[in-house]
């Protein structure tokens, strides 16, 4: 089985250094830049307190070097997707799969939905239909990525949390015989890799995470378990989480854990840093644009108004024009 990572952050990384070890699997990493020299340098490093574990991976700049693969995960930042296409579509053949980022509502969301928005194209989430044009819904698996990791530097990865889950999921809800391989291949890798039925319900429960912890993590330079600590933070990530809780049931996702739930999260992971924190930290742009556009035009299709959300990203875009400015 031949399974291309394109993209080699914190999830990609970790994510290609655990197929390395699964017997039967030909893995490959798409990297740039100076990752894609220091995994041709040291391999992927996969750190811990104690140690530094490397592995080796076939790594390119050059997609087109790879050839067609089986399987396709796509880890690049939301904002970085589309850009992204040409490459991705050198490593695409008649029955190449690809899992493309959940962190905002992916482009395939509406198809094979049930209800009155099934097959709805929005503007704002896939422009130009890009996205659909290039990849295609027939050729998608939904997969959510609940990994609590983060990468030092180019090349490293140092897993922040316990919990390796990436459920898998068809968009029409069936059980395929290419999620079950994939979700096979995944267990042995040691992620916990269930094929479930309700994948749409996955991905708002990490863009839900994402849309409230990500920007009160920016505003405060906290770490999850102090955000989730303070009881001021900690009723206003609720009130947060309730508004696009709404929003969410309206348009075919019923978030699979409760509120109570999730507030308990951070403290599996009460070190870890939020991404766009970490992003924050190291200079990079942040990825709140992506999260909130997609949120904000499946909101306005579900006519429900998010005042908690709203205030909080104004406070977010201008703590992000300071940064930049």
């Amino acid at each position: 089985m031949k399974i291309c990572v394109f993209g080699a952050g914190a999830i990609g990384g970790l994510i290609a250094a655990r197929l390395a070890r699964v017997k039967g699997v030909d893995v490959s990493v798409v990297a740039r830049g100076a990752t894609l020299d220091a995994i041709r340098r040291n391999g992927l490093q996969i750190v811990d307190c104690t140690s530094c574990e490397r592995v080796a991976v076939a790594v390119t700049g050059d997609p087109r070097e790879l050839g067609v693969q089986d399987y396709v995960f796509v880890t690049v930042k939301s904002q970085q997707f589309t850009p992204s296409l040409g490459g991705i579509a050198e490593l695409i053949g008649p029955e190449t799969v690809v899992i493309p980022p959940t962190t905002t509502i992916p482009f395939w969301y509406f198809h094979e939905l049930s209800g009155p928005h099934r097959d709805r194209h929005l503007e704002t989430i896939d422009p130009g239909q890009a996205q659909w044009n290039a990849i295609g819904p027939t050729r998608v698996l939904g997969c959510v990525f609940r990994v609590a990791a983060e990468s030092p530097g180019p090349g490293v990865v140092r897993q922040t949390g316990s919990y390796a889950r990436l459920p898998i999921g068809e968009p029409d809800g069936t059980r395929s015989i290419r999620a079950a391989r994939l979700s096979e291949v995944m267990s042995r890798a040691g992620f916990e890799s269930p094929v479930v039925s309700d994948i749409r319900s996955w991905i708002w429960h990490k863009m839900i995470s994402s849309l409230c912890w990500n920007p009160l993590a920016v505003l405060t330079m906290a770490t999850w378990g102090t955000l989730a600590r303070d009881p001021s933070v900690h009723l206003l990530a609720r009130r947060m989480m309730d508004e696009a809780d709404a929003v969410a049931s309206a348009l075919g996702g019923t978030v699979p854990l409760s509120i109570e739930e999730r507030m308990s999260a951070p403290l599996s992971a009460p070190n870890h840093k939020m991404s766009m924190l970490q992003d924050l930290e190291n200079g990079r742009p942040l990825e709140y644009a992506p999260i909130l556009e997609s949120f904000t035009s499946m909101r306005d299709v579900a006519q429900i108004v998010t005042p908690t959300i709203d205030e909080v990203y104004a406070l977010l875009k201008l703590r992000a024009a300071s940064t930049t400015g």
